[in-house]
């Protein structure tokens, strides 16, 4: 009997009729409905496909090109600048230790300084009264010019004139004491000049 009432149905349309009831609405324009593929519909676009907010990527102006230009000469020419400055340092610094190397040559083994001496020769360089330790004849020598004083590595070593001479030719600034000959300043007993007593 529940077969005949189903077959009833059927043939009057009211299966078909709750059927379609069932189903979603067809959008108005007969299309099918946009498939999702990642990207959302309302802005209709593959994902990663954004356009960037900021500014436009049109064409820069021509001041915006001066500008960059002008930037990059800028650079270019600090980056020139630092590397000058670096190669006149290295430079100054090889001549300062090859002056170093030939003025430690000529005092090798030259030097005149004493071990144990009683007599002090002061004398001014580098803006400071500096001495050094010498015995009587040297101390007479050195007041006369026969011999002079250089400095060397932070020590005051006593050489003859010519070999003064010879580190003045290659450093003048070795050169810490060096009377010249027939010179007018008197030196004191104690081995100070009159100019530098304190």
């Amino acid at each position: 009997m529940a077969d005949s009432l189903r077959d009833q149905l059927l043939k009057s349309g009211i299966v078909k009729q709750v059927r379609e009831e069932k189903r979603p609405p067809a959008p108005s324009s007969g299309k099918p409905y946009p498939q999702r593929q990642g990207g959302s519909p309302s802005k209709g676009g593959k994902p990663g496909q954004h356009k960037p907010h900021g500014k436009p990527s049109g064409p820069r102006s021509q001041e915006e090109i001066d500008l960059a230009k002008a930037y990059a000469i800028r650079a270019q020419t600090e980056a020139n600048e630092r590397k000058r400055a670096e190669q006149a340092a290295a430079e100054e610094a090889r001549v300062r230790r090859e002056r170093k190397l030939k003025i430690q040559q000529l005092l090798e083994g030259k030097t005149l300084n004493k071990p144990e001496v009683d007599h002090v020769r002061h004398f001014e360089y580098g803006g400071k009264i500096r001495r050094v330790h010498v015995d009587a004849d040297q101390l007479k020598a050195i007041n006369a010019g026969e011999l002079g004083v250089v400095q060397q590595q932070g020590r005051y070593l006593v050489v003859t004139r010519e070999l003064a001479e010879q580190v003045k030719a290659v450093d003048a600034n070795q050169i810490a004491l060096l009377v010249e000959p027939g010179s007018t300043g008197s030196v004191g007993e104690d081995g100070v000049p009159d100019d530098l007593m304190w």
